[in-house]
């Protein structure tokens, strides 16, 4: 699987590449898990833009690890870069609770990266 837990700034970083899915998503747990030691503010990226497969099997520890560092006071924002992973957010319902951003960079100075690709609200044509 390769993920590997970093420090960034004071920043927790957990990277993951190659599949993730129902056989290694117990590792990847263990990982996000493993960061938040402590009862300190956590702040958390979670780098993905290595994983070619993902599967539903993610979503149960990536919300665990966002309750977890948002009860703290911190947050823990999510890097991906191939569509499956936001298709797979989408059918979980999770796209807002874990925006994409392009880079750890960005994701630390919390930009993300389809911000210019919102819509509008419907205008209001009542008259």
């Amino acid at each position: 699987m390769g993920s590997y837990p970093d420090l960034f700034d004071e920043c927790r970083v957990v990277r993951a590449g190659g599949e993730l899915d129902l056989t290694t998503a117990p590792a990847f747990a263990h990982d996000l898990e493993s960061v938040r030691h402590g009862t300190c503010r956590v702040f958390l990226i979670v780098d993905l833009s290595g994983v070619t497969f993902v599967d539903g099997s993610i979503l149960e520890p990536l919300c665990a690890a966002w309750e977890d560092c948002h009860e703290r006071l911190g947050w823990m924002r999510v890097v991906y870069t191939r569509p499956g992973t936001g298709l797979v957010f989408l059918a979980g319902g999770l796209l807002e609770r874990f925006p994409r951003y392009a880079s750890a960079q960005d994701a630390w100075q919390g930009v993300p990266a389809d911000r210019g690709e919102q819509r509008p609200p419907p205008a209001d044509r009542s008259a």
